[in-house]
């Protein structure tokens, strides 16, 4: 579907006005008589859509490997941890997950396993991590808007973890996650029991990030590109709040965040869903181009 037959939703329109030099007119024009005179169509990348259920599964799972492959290059790899999840688009009750022990620099379309939200595997014949359908079951019974899921180990986000703190506004990046980050602060081991995995989703509430302590991070999202890219920017966002307080300590001041009203300002500019959904497309672009096999 080309850009100009396609709307993007009326708060997404409003932040790219603000972002996007003339490319809003174009995007959201219904003809060619709605642009302004002088005007050119310009082209922007939106969420696609399908004929098919089939296209839809394999346009997951594709996107799902990719976000694999990201997650690796982006040292986000940790011997077996780390989990990325997506709903069925045609039993949306079960959700595709990568295989224990696989390396996320591997993982293919094929390769990826469905389980119910009971924890069964129904298609696949690889074993799933414990960790994986405990928290995500929960997640994605307790969020029925999300549709995708992630975690890893990245050392910042889980040695932010660590520290009696949340992710503060230092950064414009940064506030894409203002007030918006969930804390569970009850860490009692390995995730593998289906009542802590319900408390973590309750932790989570309606953000799109939650800390869980002295463990790491998770991120959700509508499509696997934004879970994906938040949990990239959230591990970012977690290295530089790091290393500012860490030459804050050297000069005898705590950094200096952004106020209120600008941090809020800020993550309605860079923090909604398709802002998530769209930061994820040249990586996307890339890891597809250089890794054709994710669709085998």
């Amino acid at each position: 579907m080309s850009i100009t037959e396609q709307q993007p939703t009326d708060v997404a329109q409003a932040h790219a006005d603000e972002l996007v030099t003339e490319a809003v007119t174009s995007a959201t024009a219904k003809t060619a008589l709605d642009q302004p005179a002088g005007s050119k169509p310009l082209r922007m990348a939106l969420p696609e859509t399908f004929e098919t259920v089939e296209q839809e599964r394999a346009h997951r799972k594709a996107k799902l490997a990719a976000a694999f492959r990201m997650f690796s290059k982006a040292g986000l790899d940790e011997g077996v941890a780390g989990h990325i999840t997506v709903r069925d688009p045609q039993e949306p009750d079960t959700f595709w997950v990568n295989p224990f022990g696989m390396h996320f620099s591997m993982i293919k379309s094929s390769d990826l396993v469905r389980v119910s939200h009971e924890g069964q595997v129904v298609e696949g014949d690889r074993a799933v991590n414990g960790a994986a359908v405990a928290i995500h079951c929960a997640v994605h019974a307790a969020r029925p808007d999300v549709l995708a899921a992630a975690h890893a180990h990245g050392p910042y986000g889980k040695t932010l973890s660590s520290l009696e703190m949340t992710v503060e506004p230092l950064t414009q990046d940064a506030c894409a996650f203002y007030e918006d980050v969930g804390i569970y602060d009850d860490y009692t081991g390995v995730v593998l029991d289906k009542a802590e995995g319900e408390r973590i989703g309750r932790a989570l509430g309606s953000h799109k990030a939650v800390i869980l302590r002295n463990h790491g991070m998770l991120t959700v999202g509508e499509t696997v590109d934004s879970a994906a890219w938040w949990f990239l920017t959230l591990e970012r966002t977690s290295q530089s709040q790091l290393m500012a307080y860490s030459a804050a300590a050297g000069l005898g001041a705590k950094p200096r965040q952004i106020r209120p009203q600008e941090a809020e300002q800020t993550r309605g500019q860079v923090g909604f869903e398709l802002a998530g959904w769209f930061q994820f497309q040249p990586i996307w672009e890339r890891v597809s181009r250089d890794n054709p096999d994710i669709f085998d």
